[in-house]
């Protein structure tokens, strides 16, 4: 009889294993919510497909709202509904306020120790405590009015200035992200990196940085098999670790530039890592480099680039629904006038636009499926248990679409939320402690650019045909093509001058 090869016997006690633990963890755990299923090792790993949150919808439908799959031998729970969301992240917000570990937060976000990676405890309490008087207070968002207004102001004079004596063919995508990029580059370090008077080599780091998102976002996901797996680790499964590796040193050399330029300016200025550095003068312990570097990728990360999607989904929506345009035009000429230009100021009785923003957030929530918690104890989501160090994952794009709901879900309707109350159902920034500290920043960039687009320019679709809806296959949920439109100035923006 020949000699099995070592890697056969590592298999066979492997699987062993497996199936001891498995046939221990059920007999311990009753009432787990029902799910799929598992295969040897890799549990249900096998079954997954992209774009992950339409998969996850179609296995509620089957399986229930709360649901169970296995990656390899970690339980995850799915959530789809709307009262499990409430029950997790307010009952059950402090026992799932951890985060997992995984090859991207290990590699790209500093070993887990930006304010989105780290898990629970005293490092979280100091990153959030940071974040909210730091970084994203309300006085500093407000400090920062301008910066945002310029950005926007540049794009409404680059779109005036092609389209002042008839209609434009515009591509708005890469627009919208320069924009954001340079809105939030100019906050944290005073300096814009797109436009005609950049300098090359700046703009040579911007295309570089943008580059590196796109491939972090083509990685990043639940749907990693070597996170759960850590065999495939031992040969770099389809070299994830390698190429994670390359981002991380393409964005550490970034910022370390970044924060460099900041120390050796001369004067103070008003900027995010300027604040940061003046006070780790005082408190190095709490603002090293290493949490100033955290900080401003995590800015860069969810303040870019999901500003900048909500822009070309909610300008989508109303090329595809022209009335809807029109209505908010007018409601534009009634609370600002003809005779000046929207501001931040003015948002608050813009209820429409507030509408328009509420349901492309509902159909198109930047982040589909929230960044996974990890329950630190065992717990009770709708009647079922969930063990301790369970992955739980709120579909939120699965919730925003659910019948049960909202009326004709699928449908674009900014009129639904009339209906008081549904604005609260609308949780693309996520709930509880771990909610996205940017909501604010977000919602004055999206509402603020949204409104002077329709206020100072004529839009329509480039052809007959309705604007292409589909998604790419991404972490967030960016549109498959670039939006693409005919735009026309209105008088208003022929008679103001821009500087």
């Amino acid at each position: 009889m020949e000699t099995l090869p070592l890697f056969t016997y590592c298999l066979f006690f492997l699987l062993s294993l497996l199936i001891i633990f498995k046939l221990f963890f059920q007999t311990k755990h009753k009432n787990l919510p029902p799910g799929p299923p598992p295969l040897p090792i890799i549990g249900n790993l096998n079954l997954l497909e992209r774009p992950l949150h339409r998969f996850l919808q179609r296995m509620s439908q089957t399986h229930g709202h709360v649901f169970s799959l296995w990656f390899g031998s970690r339980l995850a729970v799915i959530v789809s509904s709307p009262s499990a969301f409430q029950e997790c992240f307010t009952k059950n917000d402090v026992a799932l306020a951890n985060r997992p570990r995984s090859l991207s937060g290990k590699h790209i976000f500093y070993n887990y120790t930006t304010v989105g990676s780290c898990s629970y405890g005293e490092l979280w309490r100091n990153l959030r405590r940071i974040t909210s008087l730091d970084v994203l207070s309300t006085q500093r968002i407000h400090s920062f009015a301008g910066i945002r207004k310029d950005e926007t102001e540049r794009v409404i004079h680059a779109l005036a200035k092609a389209s002042r004596m008839e209609y434009a063919h515009v591509e708005m995508s890469s627009m919208f992200h320069d924009m954001t990029y340079n809105s939030m580059m100019r906050m944290l370090s005073g300096k814009r990196y797109y436009g005609k008077e950049i300098q090359a080599q700046d703009l040579v780091k911007a295309k570089e940085f943008r580059e590196t998102v796109e491939e972090l976002l083509q990685l990043a996901g639940v749907s990693n098999k070597a996170d759960y797996l850590p065999f495939l680790r031992w040969f770099d499964f389809q070299n994830l670790e390698k190429k994670l590796k390359s981002i991380n040193k393409r964005f550490d050399t970034f910022l370390d530039e970044l924060i460099h330029e900041q120390r050796n300016k001369k004067e103070r200025e008003n900027t995010m890592i300027d604040h940061l550095l003046t006070l780790q003068e005082s408190q190095p312990q709490y603002y090293s480099d290493h949490i100033i570097k955290g900080l401003v990728l995590a800015m860069l990360f969810a303040g870019t680039d999901s500003s900048a999607v909500t822009l070309e989904w909610s300008l989508s929506n109303l090329l595809n629904h022209p009335e809807m345009l029109k209505k908010a035009r007018d409601e534009l000429n009634f609370h600002v006038g003809k005779d000046r230009l929207v501001n931040e100021s003015d948002l608050p009785k813009l209820t429409y636009l507030k509408k328009i923003i509420l349901e492309t957030l509902r159909l198109h929530p930047p982040a589909p499926l929230a960044i996974p918690h990890v329950s630190s104890e065992d717990v009770i989501i709708e009647g079922f248990n969930v063990p301790r160090d369970t992955l739980v994952m709120a579909n939120i794009w699965a919730m925003h679409r659910d019948p049960a709901t909202w009326t004709e879900a699928t449908s674009f309707k900014p009129e639904r939320f009339d209906e008081e109350g549904l604005e609260k159902k609308v949780v693309a920034f996520g709930m509880g402690r771990r909610a996205c500290p940017g909501e604010g920043l977000a919602l004055q960039n999206v509402g603020l650019t949204l409104g002077l687009l329709i206020q100072c320019f004529d839009w329509k679709r480039v052809n007959e045909d309705e604007i292409d809806m589909r998604e790419a296959n991404w972490f967030t949920l960016s549109r498959l093509t670039p939006l693409n439109a005919m735009c026309k100035a209105r008088p208003l923006v022929n008679e103001i001058s821009f500087n």
